[in-house]
């Protein structure tokens, strides 16, 4: 049976559908890859893809839609809420079935290579990829976005690229690529349309900040609806799950006299994560993945 990884590239793009669309078509073309799901969002101007595969139609799938990005955007006019430095930001490959972080690094670096090769855009390998330890944490490769990229690479020797030439691509910016464990991204919707409050808690439960373990937030305004988000990525959901971040969110909102509108999972998340979260919020003493009737059967 052949081993199966996930693959989970964001593009700096949410506001072009037909964009977005042309994007999901480049993966959808690949035989042998399962193309599960795309989310755009306008406040962040950002779209994640979700694909599982083998790990060689699975290198093409994420090659081919990082080519169409470098077509389609142009980063010297993108503004939104989300870090970001190129028009495919970040790409990580996860281990599914039959395939470790090891197997997922090997890839990671196989596409970053052909990306700064083939497109010429510089390719910053993260993660359990990472070439250079300071890379592993992917805020550290990103640090200045598109904008302050621009200016570091080819003078400043701690930025020089992975793959690719050791200058911005003028539209397409610079790409990250990396292996990691399981992530869940996961928003929580503040009823205020006051972006600072939102920001003043995601500082105080980032991980960085000294905060939950394994998270990392920031705070921004969703103008459309007339909210501000915690926007978050858990990146051990074993440490603090969505449940624990959630309680701490409202708590800290509602000091603030602010309710908790709701929350959002962005892509897909393991069902033992889910578990982990119910188990939590309902204080179920020895909820496992077993008691869910479709595991078990």
């Amino acid at each position: 049976m052949d081993p199966i990884i996930q693959c989970v590239p964001n593009f700096s793009e949410g506001r072009r559908p037909e964009v977005v669309e042309e994007i999901a078509a480049a993966v959808k073309g690949v035989d042998g890859v399962t193309f599960l799901d795309v989310e755009a969002d306008a406040d962040h101007n950002r779209c994640v893809l979700t694909m599982i595969g083998p790990p060689g139609p699975l290198g093409e799938a994420a090659f081919r839609a990082c080519a169409k990005a470098a077509e389609r955007i142009d980063m010297t006019a993108h503004q939104g809420g989300h870090p970001r430095m190129g028009a495919t930001d970040v790409v990580p490959f996860v281990p599914v079935r039959g395939a470790g972080l090891e197997d997922c690094a090997r890839l990671a670096g196989k596409v970053g290579e052909r990306i700064g090769t083939e497109l010429g855009i510089p390719v910053f390998l993260y993660g359990e990829a990472a070439r250079r330890e300071e890379r592993r944490n992917l805020a550290a490769v990103r640090k200045g976005q598109f904008e302050g990229l621009r200016e570091a690479i080819g003078t400043d020797p701690a930025r020089e690229p992975d793959f690719g030439p050791a200058r911005i691509h003028p539209t397409a910016g610079a790409t990250a690529v990396g292996a990691r464990f399981f992530l869940v991204a996961f928003n929580v919707n503040l009823a205020t349309p006051d972006a600072k409050l939102a920001r003043r808690i995601a500082k105080a439960i980032r991980a960085s900040s000294g905060g939950l373990p394994h998270v990392k937030a920031i705070g921004l305004a969703l103008e459309e609806k007339g909210q501000s988000q915690v926007s978050m990525n858990l990146t051990d959901y074993r440490v603090t799950s969505m449940a624990k971040v959630f309680e701490e969110i409202r708590r800290r909102a509602g000091d603030a006299g602010v309710q908790v509108a709701g929350s959002e999972l962005i892509g897909f998340a393991p069902s033992d994560a889910l578990v982990r979260a119910a188990a939590e919020a309902l204080a179920i003493e020895g909820f496992e993945p077993g008691q869910v009737l479709e595991n078990r059967l």
